[in-house]
């Protein structure tokens, strides 16, 4: 099934296509525009030769990381609820028989540094669509009750989150390893807050009148559409509305001089975890440095690495071995997480993760191996291509960490221009005692 591959996406693989865009030989190869109206709104505009079909992407650059405030974490997932909530012209029932008529495919989520609602809608419905959305973005209008009705909704769902062993050792490395940045807190938020949150409804109006304004939002609008029109009816819509000025001071995290541990007891019985997990830089378009990483990670940690043929195939210790280095507008995370079938084995599958990095660290990767590695990720994405909705879903992270779809044409740029040396003076910097958590989780009076 992966080999075949639509005429389109065909042409975007080997020539580009053809538009004033310069996107010959390029890894995202679509012709897209970008337009940016009076009141800070970013327009991108994509044509995917894909035909009939339209994803509507609106990308807030407000994630967890926008939280700075002491006990109010968890707001920018809140709103992701909030939204839903309508307004006096299209109150919830309306709108949903809105995007019923057009046979929307609808939702929205929430990460650390932005929060997305998505739809996917034939090319004729495209206006009245971006009618409904534009109404909530700029007259959202909830009550009281309402809100503490989706602030239950919220807490259900951390609690529902934390029956999982890998979501809660991911809270427990992120607050461990952090001391002042907001990274500190998961995208849901600290439990306390959560719980909080009916008291809140003040906070959150200020909280919308913050982060939902043209300033902090990246319109984007893929598929089969062309840029006049789409200008157009944007302007129309969301012409109107009013930029902000408020300014986040986020705070910096200060550099971490000394290794740190943490354990999750947990109360049933579950295969234990155990994560390594080093402090990594921001995502970056020019600097080689969270590349480099990026290709460390599926050369050592990947279903393709010798690690995990030894722990997983050979030695059967391991059932799930994951290798994240996550995108994120500051700092974060490079982390390996590893379930073990044995408590007796989580200090020896340690120490071989430890090992796989201090290799990275002493000698440089095999040319030939490195090559190999990069042809794999672009192939990998240029898979992901293929359809409007795909192509939408993997634009939307890009743009809102540079607004710009050009971020991953120079982020791939700089894979490809990547050598053995260049992923170890990385591995060097990085992948060091001092920056390091380890952390593990395990049954509660076991291992």
């Amino acid at each position: 099934m992966w080999r075949v591959l639509s005429a389109a996406l065909v042409a975007v693989l080997l020539a580009g296509c053809g538009s004033k865009t310069e996107t010959a030989g390029k890894v995202f190869a679509f012709p897209y525009w970008i337009d940016d109206l009076p009141n800070g709104l970013r327009l991108v505009t994509v044509n995917t030769g894909f035909p009939n079909l339209v994803a509507l992407y609106t990308v807030v650059q407000s994630g967890s990381r926008n939280e700075i405030e002491p006990g109010k974490s968890g707001f920018a997932h809140l709103f992701e609820h909030m939204m839903f909530r309508g307004t006096e012209k299209f109150p919830p029932a309306k709108y949903e028989a809105v995007l019923q008529a057009a046979g929307a495919q609808h939702n929205a989520y929430t990460t650390d540094d932005r929060t997305v609602y998505h739809a996917v809608i034939p090319k004729e419905d495209l206006e009245s669509v971006l009618m409904i959305e534009a109404d909530r973005f700029q007259n959202l209008k909830y009550a009281e009750e309402a809100f503490k009705t989706e602030t239950r909704a919220v807490l259900g769902e951390y609690n529902k989150n934390s029956t999982n062993p890998f979501y809660k050792l991911e809270e427990a490395i992120q607050e461990t390893a952090f001391t002042r940045h907001t990274y500190r807190h998961t995208t849901m938020g600290f439990l306390k807050d959560v719980e909080d949150m009916p008291n809140q409804y003040p906070y959150s109006l200020t909280f919308f009148d913050r982060w939902y304004r043209p300033e902090h939002v990246i319109l984007c609008v893929v598929g089969d559409v062309e840029r006049q029109a789409v200008l157009a009816l944007v302007k129309k819509h969301y012409g109107e509305w009013k930029r902000g000025s408020y300014q986040a001071g986020i705070p910096a995290e200060p550099a971490q001089g000394e290794p740190k541990t943490t354990h999750v007891d947990w109360p049933t019985p579950t295969l234990p975890l155990v994560a390594v997990a080093f402090k990594a830089p921001a995502y970056d378009d020019e600097n080689k440095e969270s590349a480099a990483l990026d290709l460390a990670a599926f050369h050592s940690f990947s279903e393709n690495s010798d690690l995990y043929r030894r722990l997983v195939i050979e030695e059967q210790k391991v059932d799930v071995l994951d290798a994240e280095n996550p995108d994120h507008v500051d700092p974060y995370l490079f982390y390996v997480m590893a379930r073990v079938k044995e408590a007796k084995d989580v200090d020896n599958v340690r120490q071989q993760i430890l090992a796989t990095f201090e290799a990275l660290r002493e000698k440089p990767l095999e040319a030939a191996r490195l090559e190999e590695v990069k042809s794999h990720l672009r192939y990998q994405f240029a898979l992901g291509l293929n359809s409007t909705a795909r192509a939408a879903n993997i634009v939307a992270p890009f743009v809102a960490l540079k607004r710009t779809p050009e971020t991953i044409n120079k982020r791939y740029a700089l894979y490809g221009a990547m050598t053995p040396g260049d992923v170890q003076v990385a591995a060097r910097k990085f992948f060091t005692p001092q920056t390091r958590t380890l952390a593990t989780l395990s049954h509660k009076g076991g291992k």
